[in-house]
């Protein structure tokens, strides 16, 4: 008989990173509170050859807790205490994996990348350098790349709401950029209170004007080129698309547009 509902299971098995039986059983040792593998085998459906590896495999994940004595009885642990232990489990992997990747650096393997990435470029068309991005978050990580990679100008053509959404990505990147003289110009209509405070907070690291360029684009050192297809108020933010280019011809075509609009 189902405890709970079928979407429930789902949810609770896709959050915990949980198998079907292993969320089946939990489930029912919870509504039990302590309960024999026969017990919950037939409370939750699972097979009973299944029952006793499914309960070791949440036992180690810190889901249950198996009592002393016969028959060995399972109890369930409290779901805000999972909650916790499910958190440390996940930062402790997540710090072991960024540590992991971060020793990378330095490395034969790592150094013998760079050479061959290096290498690869310089034998590419810079016209043939392009590539289309979905979902904003994709989006501002790849500008934060390019961005960070600037060595002589920054032009940026945003929208209110997008001045105020660049400058938590950007602002870090930006500051580095103004110790390294390269210029920063970010255009964008400022018409609500937010995006004016915002510009406020940039101006001493970038050089923020009032100017509704009608476009949303950025441009690095006049060639690379990343601009978005639509206007970002008609659209979900893991709808927004935006195209990536390599090319001084059109870099320097939406330069210029922008450079009318900063004069007005």
């Amino acid at each position: 008989m189902a405890i709970v509902k079928e979407e429930i299971l789902k949810k609770l098995r896709s959050t915990f990173n949980l198998n079907i039986y292993e969320v089946k059983v939990w489930v029912a040792l919870i509504s039990k509170g302590v309960a024999t593998a026969g017990e919950l085998s037939d409370m939750s459906n699972v097979p009973r050859s299944r029952a006793y590896d499914v309960l070791e495999s949440l036992e180690k994940k810190g889901f249950i807790v198996m009592k002393i004595g016969r028959p060995i009885k399972y109890l369930a642990v409290k779901p805000e205490e999972v909650i916790k232990r499910v958190k440390n489990g996940l930062q402790k992997r997540a710090e072991e994996e960024i540590k992991m990747v971060e020793n990378v650096r330095g490395t034969d393997a790592f150094d013998e990348l760079i050479l061959l990435h290096k290498h690869g470029v310089e034998n590419i068309d810079p016209a043939n350098i392009s590539g289309a991005l979905k979902g904003r978050s994709n989006i501002y990580n790849h500008i934060l790349n390019i961005v960070s990679e600037a060595k002589n100008s920054v032009i940026i053509s945003t929208t209110d709401k997008g001045l105020v959404r660049k400058a938590e990505y950007l602002k870090s990147a930006l500051k580095k950029l103004k110790q390294s003289k390269v210029d920063v110009r970010i255009a964008a209509p400022l018409k609500d209170e937010e995006a004016k405070k915002t510009a406020l907070e940039l101006k001493d690291i970038a050089k923020v004007k009032s100017c509704d360029v009608n476009a949303r684009f950025v441009l690095i050192d006049g060639k690379d080129v990343f601009f978005m297809v639509r206007n970002d108020s008609d659209i979900h933010e893991s709808s927004d698309l935006g195209i990536w280019v390599n090319t001084p011809y059109f870099s320097s075509a939406l330069e210029q547009m922008f450079n009318n609009a900063w004069r007005c």
